[in-house]
């Protein structure tokens, strides 16, 4: 009877941890990238243990829609003191054309928005995945609490996801 019963405590602890761990979010690629300000960068490192918003672009269209996320997250007071990051995909770019969409990503912009610049030329794929992106042409917007749990994850323009994403940072 307690082989039995160790077995059945066995059985249950197991599934209970298989089932947590299903529950839990895909960790965050630990690629390798740089700010806009030049500071060499692991995302995935910079952000363990604090809340924080990502917003990623994935193509021009998409990258151009994550400043007017910027924008207004910066703007809402709801907002103010959260934890962002502006990620921007240029795997696909070409070598040559990198430094030039740098610096034009930097016009305009304060010191402090550079440094939560991050620019990633590799692991494209792994960070679609990690982001779900169903539409390349539309900015991701990523709520992830202190222990890298997605708690909210919005494809689309600010002006038709801001409230949601301010009812997401408000409840974490």
């Amino acid at each position: 009877m307690s082989l039995r019963w160790t077995a059945v405590c066995t059985a249950f602890v197991m599934f209970t941890a298989m089932t947590s761990l299903q529950a839990q979010s895909p960790a965050m690629p630990a690629t390798a990238g740089e700010t806009l300000s030049g500071k060499k960068i692991v995302l995935a490192d910079v952000v363990r243990g604090h809340a924080v918003v990502l917003v990623a672009g994935f193509s021009h269209d998409g990258g151009i829609a994550c400043g007017d996320w910027m924008k207004a997250i910066h703007s809402d007071a709801a907002l103010a003191g959260v934890d962002v990051y502006e990620i921007a995909m240029l795997e696909g770019a070409p070598g040559l054309f990198r430094g030039m969409i740098k610096s034009g990503m930097r016009k305009g912009m304060s010191s402090a928005d550079q440094e939560r610049m991050v620019v990633l030329t590799q692991d494209d794929k792994a960070w679609e995945k990690y982001f779900a992106v169903s539409n390349g042409q539309s900015p991701q917007v990523m709520v992830l609490d202190a222990k890298g749990n997605v708690v909210w994850h919005g494809q689309g323009r600010a002006a038709e996801l801001e409230s949601k994403l301010r009812a997401a940072v408000s409840s974490h």
